[in-house]
């Protein structure tokens, strides 16, 4: 599976991602009381094509709740749409849009701020893959088009081996900084790797950590690491769930795996994201 996400909910654990095998299909769920091994849901398919927007290519969702609703953002077709349930097994159902509707987007996140506005963090193709965020409607029916800007592209060797590419973004509030968390470099480079950028508003100017990347193969001893979602388990600990390479020859189908993070004070400024790339261990599907 890659693109993981890990949504937490009454003691369950829920993992959704593109599942390698059948992203033609829709969007699969897996849960686990323990992070540890997980097995697929009774329902399957938690999003099905014919239920929802797109027919090929379902990738990289996010899941969060409102309410008494849960929500996935989600690519299909190379565009990005939001389906609803009122159950993490779905089925999530959509009006079958686009949110934005003019141009190919992939790899959303959802972030709502302290104050309840929601931005749509998301990728745009641009001479490169580049991450941008836009306003949302309250009712997530779309974008405020006015907003929508740049926030990182491609800049330094890291990210740009073998194409300029950063995505796969997540956002995070610590301490009044904003974390976006991103993977940069071709995916299918092993050299596939995560790092952050800070800023004290959700717009921007994103200043790059100096420690980047903060996930590497150099950390894990592990190919492609990249392409996944902050998550917090149910003691409030801080994880980082993301895939990597089959093996060091193969791309695919791509594995999901789990390290611990936490922040390490800075007193200059924003305090450091750290990932626990040691204690890095791969997530086991029991049928």
């Amino acid at each position: 599976m890659a693109d993981p996400t890990i949504f937490y909910n009454n003691g369950k654990y829920y993992l959704y991602g593109t599942y390698d095998i059948n992203n033609s299909q829709g969007i699969r769920a897996f849960v686990s009381d323990h992070l540890k091994i997980f097995k697929k849901s009774d329902s399957k398919l938690v999003l099905r094509k014919g239920e929802a927007y797109g027919t090929a290519g379902f990738w990289a969702p996010q899941i969060w709740r409102q309410g008494k609703i849960f929500y996935m953002a989600y690519v299909a077709n190379e565009h990005i749409a939001i389906a609803k349930s009122s159950s993490l097994l779905g089925p999530f159902v959509s009006n079958k849009q686009p949110l934005i509707a003019d141009k190919k987007t992939i790899d959303p996140f959802v972030f709502t701020d302290d104050n309840g506005k929601k931005y749509l963090f998301h990728v745009e193709f641009n001479n490169g893959n580049k991450i941008y965020v836009a306003q949302l409607k309250d009712d997530f029916s779309g974008i405020i088009q006015s907003t929508d800007s740049l926030c990182l592209e491609a800049e330094l060797p890291w990210e740009k081996e073998m194409d300029n590419v950063v995505e796969g973004p997540t956002v995070i509030k610590h301490n009044g900084w904003y974390y976006l968390i991103y993977s940069a470099n071709h995916f299918k480079s092993k050299h596939y790797a995560v790092g952050y950028a800070v800023s004290r508003s959700v717009y921007g100017p994103w200043q790059k950590s100096a420690d980047n990347p903060i996930l590497s193969i150099n950390g894990t001893g592990k190919p492609g690491t990249g392409h996944g979602d902050i998550f917090f388990d149910g003691k409030g600990k801080m994880y980082y769930v993301f895939h990597t390479h089959n093996s060091d020859s193969t791309v695919g189908p791509r594995k999901t795996a789990i390290v611990s993070a936490h922040f390490e004070k800075d007193n200059s400024g924003a305090d450091k994201l750290i990932m626990e790339q040691s204690n890095m261990y791969y997530l086991k599907l029991k049928p």
